[in-house]
């Protein structure tokens, strides 16, 4: 593997997950529209915003059940109880457990030229994963999506801050102003890291979790870069290395 030589050149690039590496938002968005065809037995969906009151009730559960497919269906057990007052039927909360069974069974479909680039630029300098979730469903799906191989190094961690980020780093024994992020979350993937001084890639994806598209991220953020697909990652980082350099 070859590494820039430069002090200032980077010397690490980090990779998320879901919606970089591959889909994932588009099942926990199917998986809300059947919980709401759930709750049109009982409620009147027009008046009652189930998909507000379901983020509440995430949102308030994050530090208790964490990311992922798992604290999601608790929370939709929670905010059908609530959303219903109590009259939800065991048959209906089954269902709803079976929305989080298949959330959590769902296809690992890896995005269009994410293998060739991550490879690329693996080759010229270290390379990490770091994403966020469920334990053992992040574990599932790194296996399923067969990307394995092109990280000598995976973290799965339960929040994407600034003292996440730093402790990699402190790992690595590298400075944030040689990281280098990969995502599609301006609050989890970006934001944190340039606020350390690092750099970010930041690649859009089609659709968002409310509560991810929240940040504070400038556009016009001197250490920012935007690559629409994976096939510009490889030419972002390197016009990073040089702007570093």
């Amino acid at each position: 593997m070859n590494q820039t030589t430069s002090p200032s050149a980077i010397g690490l690039v980090g990779f998320d997950g879901d919606d970089t590496l591959w889909k994932s938002e588009d099942y926990y968005r199917l998986a809300e529209q059947e919980f709401e065809s759930i709750l049109g037995h009982y409620i009147d969906l027009h008046d009652a915003d189930t998909a507000r009151h379901l983020l509440a009730v995430e949102r308030r559960n994050l530090a208790i059940f964490g990311y992922g497919a798992k604290g999601m269906t608790l929370s939709m057990l929670e905010a059908a109880i609530e959303l219903t007052d109590e009259k939800i039927s065991a048959h209906h909360l089954r269902q709803v457990i079976e929305i989080g069974r298949r959330t959590l069974q769902h296809p690992v479909d890896v995005i269009d030229g994410v293998r060739d680039a991550v490879a690329a630029i693996a080759a010229e300098y270290p390379v990490v994963l770091i994403t966020k979730g469920d334990l053992f469903h992040q574990e599932q799906k790194i296996k399923r999506s067969g990307l394995r191989d092109l990280f000598p190094r995976i973290e799965i961690v339960s929040e994407k801050d600034q003292s996440t980020y730093a402790r990699v780093l402190a790992e690595f024994n590298l400075p944030a102003e040689r990281f280098v992020m990969v995502g599609n979350s301006l609050r989890s993937d970006i934001e944190p890291v340039l606020e350390l001084g690092g750099w970010g890639v930041y690649t859009p994806y089609a659709v968002t979790w409310a509560h991810e598209a929240e940040h504070g991220v400038s556009d016009d953020a001197p250490r920012l870069h935007q690559a629409d697909t994976a096939h510009q990652w490889v030419q972002a980082v390197r016009a990073i290395a040089a702007q570093a350099g």
